[in-house]
């Protein structure tokens, strides 16, 4: 997307989508121990959504440049909301857990179609402050996600809230379908021809940029592990190690998502923003304080708060990356790249979130601070190893708009 390319709709779309996709994300890990209940499971189970999850994701992410190739960004967002509509039905309807389980693969296709396509089409045409604006989107999803469980829990039951992400998912895969046409498609920056098939990070890179996507790759692994780590336990942790009660637990997991989303629409805002190398960097540090606070427990308000400042620590994280991508291996092969830096975001996502419930169910709640600590300072090791192999390039001023 460019600034003089889409219709003004097409970018406010593309906003509502990361908001639906960031409900789902917010919303499972407030719902789950209502959910448990329901289905007589473990709390570790958690763990199993987010693998299925994720599996669905990776799957789709991985071949997401060859969709927008094949069929464009808006056909494909179109097909993505349907899936997520899908699998809203799905939690809403579920019988027992292992329906439950099933559609959750629906979820993680979406997502790795709504992610992939949009980090994708903005990333690529140099747009930083939408780019800001699009994960603030998302931060807006997960910090309203608890709400509408709380709420949802409160009035009926959990299953009321996948009842209202339905009919946001159905509204969404409506629009998309109507105005896929007025979405262009994401420039290649003259990829060869080869690239614009390529299966994975070996195809038409030199070493060096071999060498630059997969320490990217880890740095999304581990960035979104603890993101999600964080988000999808706080409310268990805060219930079941903190005693705090299952409304004031839901609040205080809306404060994690509400102060990532408020730092990311504020760097998107202010007239002179910090560089994304700074960003990176400055917000790795702090979330390692900030898990150590966690970990140390001085009292539960410090605990609480110190899981807000987690999250707008981490905020500009994410979207620093993506737009330091293009810099760091180039335009061409950073057409496909973001795509599977987003698959690897949403494997970590998932694989560490389920490895911390493996923990959790055999070592106590007591894990999750430890944890975080140990994805809190992989994070910041490897960011470090990717910055010193691949250097961010200068180059010429992008669009910002």
């Amino acid at each position: 997307m460019s600034n003089g390319g889409p219709p003004r709709r097409i970018d406010v779309l593309s906003l509502g989508t990361f908001v639906a996709l960031g409900l789902p994300d917010g919303m499972l890990g407030t719902a789950w121990p209502s959910v448990r209940q329901t289905f007589h499971v473990p709390v570790g189970d958690l763990g199993l959504v987010l693998v299925v999850v994720t599996l669905g994701s990776v799957a789709v992410s991985s071949v997401v440049g060859r969709l927008i190739n094949r069929f464009g960004v808006g056909a494909l967002l179109g097909v993505s909301a349907v899936c997520a509509a899908v699998g809203a039905a799905g939690f809403a309807a579920s019988p027992d857990v292992w329906v439950l389980f099933g559609v959750s693969v629906l979820f993680g296709a979406a997502a790795g179609m709504m992610d992939g396509g949009l980090n994708t089409a903005i990333g690529m045409s140099g747009r930083q402050r939408l780019l800001n604006l699009l994960h603030g989107a998302y931060g807006v999803g997960t910090a309203i996600g608890p709400l509408v469980v709380t709420l949802a829990v409160v009035l009926v039951s959990w299953r009321l809230s996948y009842v209202v992400l339905l009919a946001v998912d159905l509204t969404l895969a409506a629009l998309w379908v109507r105005w896929r046409q007025a979405v262009p498609r994401p420039a290649a920056g003259g990829a060869p021809a080869e690239a614009a098939t390529a299966p994975g990070p070996r195809a038409g890179a030199g070493s060096g940029q071999v060498a630059a996507v997969w320490a990217g790759l880890v740095v999304f692994f581990v960035y979104t592990g603890l993101e999600v780590s964080a988000g999808q336990w706080e409310t268990t942790f805060n219930q079941g190690h903190l005693h705090l009660s299952e409304s004031a637990a839901g609040i205080a997991t809306f404060g994690y998502w509400a102060a990532l989303t408020m730092v990311r629409i504020s760097l998107a805002l202010v007239p002179r923003p910090p560089t994304n190398e700074s960003v990176v960097r400055w917000g790795s540090a702090l979330a390692m304080l900030a898990t150590v606070v966690i970990w140390w427990q001085p009292g539960t308000p410090a605990t609480l708060v110190a899981f807000a400042v987690l999250g707008g620590a981490l905020a500009g994280v994410f979207p620093a990356l993506i737009a330091l991508t293009p810099r760091r291996v180039g335009d061409a092969l950073a057409h496909h790249a973001i795509a599977w830096q987003v698959g690897a975001a949403a494997a970590g996502g998932a694989a560490l979130s389920a490895l911390v419930g493996l923990l959790i169910s055999t070592a106590g709640l007591a894990v999750v601070g430890p944890a975080l600590v140990v994805m809190a300072a992989l994070l910041l090791v490897s960011e470090l190893v990717l910055g010193r192999l691949a250097p961010p390039l200068a180059t010429s001023r992008r669009a910002t708009g």
